[in-house]
């Protein structure tokens, strides 16, 4: 397989893992449009929120031009580990995707949000802040990909994400209007998401050559 086969394979399935839940967040949000709440407000936020969560990640892109790509390489454990907590608290997800969404706040977030809430729209800001406060398993996930990547494949895999989040918010907006389609694709997505972070995590062990800091390794 090519470098550019694999790196678009590992961004569509790392971003398709770390945001299922944010197409039941998006429909929510677009079953709210209004007069004062429109498609693109959630669009853009939707771009500034996982701007914000690539520009977190890229550290992990910088250390690797430094670390040893095999070292690096066993931050693959953080999507398998992930990837079985997933397993573990599968019943709890639903739960909690509903709490980010249904309870987030802007007053009690950081600082620095606080003072992007008076540059930006309100409900822009709101929709990057729910994609941010929503966003620690992306940062997990993202940082040993991009420490594993190279230049090229990092160009890449951001170019998928930023098109994916397009087709996200698309097919959100579909589903809103499809619930019965919504509640199929959300309940069979949830089970197989673990087993996915756990072969992305796989795939960045063996893509790193880690493998070959075990001991049974020839």
């Amino acid at each position: 397989m090519s470098w550019f086969a694999a790196a678009i394979i590992a961004g569509v399935t790392s971003f398709a893992a770390t945001n299922i839940d944010d197409i039941v967040i998006l429909m929510l949000f677009f079953a709210q449009v209004n007069a004062s709440f429109r498609p693109r407000h959630i669009v853009v936020g939707q771009y500034l929120g996982f701007t914000a969560l690539i520009g977190a990640s890229l550290p992990g892109f910088f250390g690797g031009l430094i670390v040893p790509k095999a070292i690096i390489g066993l931050l693959g454990f953080v999507p398998i580990t992930i990837g079985i907590s997933h397993l573990v608290n599968k019943d709890k997800e639903p739960d909690e995707v509903q709490a980010v969404s249904g309870e987030f706040n802007p007053e009690y977030n950081s600082s620095l949000l606080s003072k992007l809430a008076h540059l930006l729209n309100p409900q822009v800001f709101n929709v990057a802040a729910v994609t941010i406060a929503n966003g620690g398993d992306n940062i997990g996930i993202y940082l040993p990909l991009f420490a594993s990547s190279n230049l090229p494949s990092l160009a890449v895999i951001l170019a998928v994400f930023y098109v994916s989040i397009a087709v996200w918010c698309y097919v959100a907006y579909r589903l809103t209007r499809l619930q019965a389609i919504a509640n199929i694709l959300t309940r069979y997505t949830q089970a197989i998401v673990p087993f996915i972070l756990i072969g992305l995590g796989l795939f960045i062990l063996i893509e790193s050559g880690t493998y070959r800091l075990l001991p049974l390794s020839p």
